[in-house]
């Protein structure tokens, strides 16, 4: 284990939500109304400090490809279903985010313009330098790929300083919390570490485009008040991972 994070100020940064983020525990809504506005102020707060923000939000809350293959449906399918999941997350976050005042663009992988713009790199980061938010809807565009992987694309290709990805737990553990009481968290830890012991920060994919790219990591607890401002604003928070 390495030394304590330090305090750092980020200029650009991808912040990952899982979808299952926007809705209440135990509801039968898929999407919560006054959670997504909650994690919108968060958003806005970080925003008026002048960081620049991009969001990749998934889709679990609606559908899942990889269950609906397991239950026996093609894959391609599924997936295509889950990317739809997602644009419908990154317009209610939009929504909430215009609600307060913070001018936001969705992106789509998949074309349809009546409700997105088309993901183009340098549009998007010109957005960004113009002080609009950015959420990337629908994926890749390509079936057989994560948001995680979506989060770790997109911050290569517009050169975010690090990816966010908010969780149910505060950090990386040597052994699961939930099983072992004694599991030691981890504040700073290498990609070869996690490699090593191997541990779950991401998915595979994601995971290598994150350490062959230099693009560290911090997986944090959304859960907390204030949390996903405090990441954003580059608090020491979570587990911090690099090269």
């Amino acid at each position: 284990m390495s030394e304590s994070q330090p305090g750092r100020k980020f200029q650009r940064v991808v912040l990952k939500l899982s979808g299952e983020a926007l809705r209440e525990s135990g509801s039968q809504d898929n999407i919560s109304p006054e959670i997504v506005e909650g994690i919108a102020v968060q958003i806005r707060d970080a925003w008026t400090k002048g960081v620049q923000i991009a969001i990749v939000v998934g889709g679990g809350n609606f559908w899942r490809g990889i269950t609906a293959q397991n239950r026996g449906m093609d894959r391609a399918t599924a997936d295509y279903m889950g990317m739809l999941a997602t644009v419908m997350n990154s317009l209610a976050l939009q929504s909430m985010l215009e609600a307060h005042q913070v001018p936001t663009r969705v992106l789509s992988a998949i074309r349809m313009d009546n409700v997105a713009e088309p993901f183009i790199r340098r549009k998007a980061v010109r957005h960004m330098e113009q002080g609009r938010v950015i959420i990337f809807a629908a994926g890749t565009g390509n079936p057989f790929f994560s948001t995680d992987t979506t989060a770790a694309l997109r911050g290569s290709e517009i050169g975010a300083d690090v990816i966010l990805k908010a969780t149910k737990v505060d950090g990386i553990y040597d052994a699961d919390p939930i099983k072992n009481p004694d599991a030691t968290r981890f504040e700073r830890i290498t990609f070869q570490e996690c490699l090593q012991r191997q541990l779950k920060v991401m998915d595979a994919t994601a995971f290598s485009l994150c350490e062959e790219n230099n693009k560290p990591i911090i997986v944090f607890d959304m859960g907390p008040a204030g949390n996903v401002r405090r990441a954003l604003l580059g608090d020491p928070i979570g587990t911090f991972v690099s090269a």
